[in-house]
């Protein structure tokens, strides 16, 4: 089948949209992998699927497939590309778009800048709700790897997250204890993992290595489970800029029981057409 598809990108994490909503379609994980494939397929982070609603109160339903085939529940900078491709395409003539996930509801809101402000709800600290394998609620956790303990944060922003206070991102140990803790047995669902540098108290720098698609230029959650936990640790203000190696994000949140925001861009890179039964054969 011809499948019409957008690439697009925040901050360098990119995307392969496609509308689910006038073309019937369901992927597989070897259809995921051969379109995110950079060498044999289009190239992505992620996939993410327009769907109709499944509330009375959203506009679209959002699916996210990470590059190894796998559904994931949230994706801070493919939400804001979301609302940018229902934008561009017609497919809403609403600047605030109510959208669902496999997490829960969340709200697009369209800037007249350009930008894309995302409501991305509260963030879940309890160890239950993360998942994550703790006796009980804490601002810091201690976590053994290969020997070492390290101290960590975690957060859900709808997908869990692992943060460590580094005194710079460049030396940072993405590539290691990246993928170490990614898969760590206390994360039963597997985890984002981030490596936070404050630089004051309203500017950080931030490395992510994601579930699922190794280290990204960017990563939305990230950013924001970063600043939770920045603010957990009484290191970071309510509003802070979150430099990532793809560009920066503002991120502001008042604290527990309130939604943490999320502003940034979202850009179009090309729109294409390509044979996914071919594509796949071909793998």
């Amino acid at each position: 089948m011809m499948l019409e598809f957008t690439k697009m990108h925040g901050l360098g994490n990119d995307f392969v949209v496609i509308d689910a909503v006038n073309q019937q379609l369901v992927l597989d994980e070897t259809q995921v992998r051969a379109l995110a494939d950079r060498r044999f397929g289009i190239g992505c982070d992620q996939v993410l699927l327009v769907e109709r609603p499944r509330h009375p109160q959203t506009e679209f339903f959002y699916r996210i497939y990470n590059a190894d085939g796998g559904e994931v529940e949230q994706c801070g900078n493919g939400a804001r590309c979301f609302a940018r491709f229902v934008a561009d395409k017609g497919m809403t003539r609403n600047r605030e778009i109510a959208v669902g996930t496999a997490a829960g509801n969340i709200t697009l809101y369209l800037e007249d800048d350009d930008q894309v402000r995302v409501n991305m709800g509260r963030p879940h600290l309890t160890p239950e709700n993360i998942p994550f394998e703790a006796d009980a609620l804490a601002d810091r956790y201690a976590i053994a790897v290969d020997g070492e303990t390290f101290e960590i944060g975690a957060v859900s922003m709808g997908n869990p997250h692992a943060v460590l206070l580094v005194e710079d991102t460049a030396s940072a140990p993405v590539e290691t204890l990246g993928p170490a803790l990614e898969r760590h047995p206390r994360f039963p669902q597997r985890a984002n993992v981030g490596f936070l540098a404050v630089r004051d108290e309203n500017h950080v720098d931030l490395r992510v290595y994601e579930r699922g698609a190794g280290e990204t230029l960017a990563c939305g959650t990230g950013a924001c489970a970063a600043v939770v936990y920045g603010r957990q640790r009484g290191l970071l203000a309510e509003r802070v800029a979150v430099r990532l190696p793809g560009g920066t994000l503002v991120i502001s949140w008042a604290g527990i029981n309130e939604p943490v925001w999320m502003t940034g861009p979202a850009v179009s890179v090309f729109d294409g057409r390509v044979d996914l039964q071919a594509l796949t054969a071909a793998r």
